[in-house]
């Protein structure tokens, strides 16, 4: 078979089958696993070149609705009659999904049940732990700065907070994405400051942008420890590596208590 991925997270569902050989193409923001970096780069996830696309003759594109706007993928594929499959994971039981729907979609049902049954144990064995802890943080996640964009409740990072016997502030608000004020941030009393700018690497975030923000004094904190400058490719992608962000975010949030 040979595939094509237009997104990293479809990219790191590939990976987590163990199916990289398979690919022969992937879109320009897929960046792991490293194996795939002399792979044809076919553009960023909003702009791919189709007409790339379709000279490597694909049999199968994993084609994704994981960021706004990429619908004209999907339309130019049908158009030009390219084997395709669309993913639209929210939430971890959609990432579960899709790694049977996708093995299943390659001929490899057993692969399938393997990834599934591991990214279940992973996740399991990290709840049994957050369950453990008396203290259960609120955390502020913060997607985009200016202007601020966090996760509502229709996101897995609700999911990924309670996994680690957290509270996402804005689990309140019935949407996947929530445009803030500040303000609002400041009257929810986070416990916790959780920096994943998307499409931002970790390196080019700093915690002083946020401590200069107005009122930041009033959450009390005792050191900016509790400003956390995570991994982006790690909590913003809708794929199993977000197993490994919820075991990072529970030693970060529980080693203070």
């Amino acid at each position: 078979m040979r595939v094509i991925s237009l997104c990293p997270s479809n990219t790191e569902i590939i990976e987590y089958l163990g199916l990289t050989h398979l690919l022969v193409g992937v879109d320009d923001f897929s960046d792991w696993p490293t194996t795939i970096v002399s792979l044809p780069k076919l553009g960023p996830d909003l702009s791919i070149n189709m007409d790339l696309v379709e000279e490597l003759q694909p049999d199968l594109v994993l084609a994704s609705l994981s960021v706004p706007g990429m619908e004209k993928n999907v339309e130019a594929l049908q158009i030009r009659g390219i084997p395709h499959l669309v993913l639209n994971p929210q939430s971890l039981t959609d990432i579960e999904n899709d790694l049977m729907i996708t093995a299943e979609a390659l001929g490899e049902h057993q692969r399938g049940v393997e990834a599934v049954k591991q990214f279940r144990y992973r996740l399991e064995k990290v709840k049994q732990r957050g369950a453990n802890h008396y203290y259960k943080p609120n955390l502020y996640w913060e997607w985009w700065p200016k202007p601020i964009f966090t996760p509502g409740k229709i996101n897995w990072l609700t999911e990924i907070s309670e996994a680690a016997g957290a509270v996402n502030i804005f689990q309140d608000v019935d949407l996947a994405s929530v445009q803030a004020e500040w303000k609002d941030v400041l009257s929810r009393k986070p416990d916790f400051i959780c920096l994943a700018w998307v499409g931002v690497r970790k390196e080019k975030i700093h915690k002083s942008i946020v401590k200069k923000r107005d009122g930041f004094e009033k959450l009390g904190y005792e050191s900016d420890d509790r400003i956390l400058i995570l991994e982006e490719e790690l909590y913003c992608r809708p794929s199993p590596r977000l197993i490994v962000g919820l075991e990072r975010l529970v030693e970060l949030i529980h080693r203070i208590h």
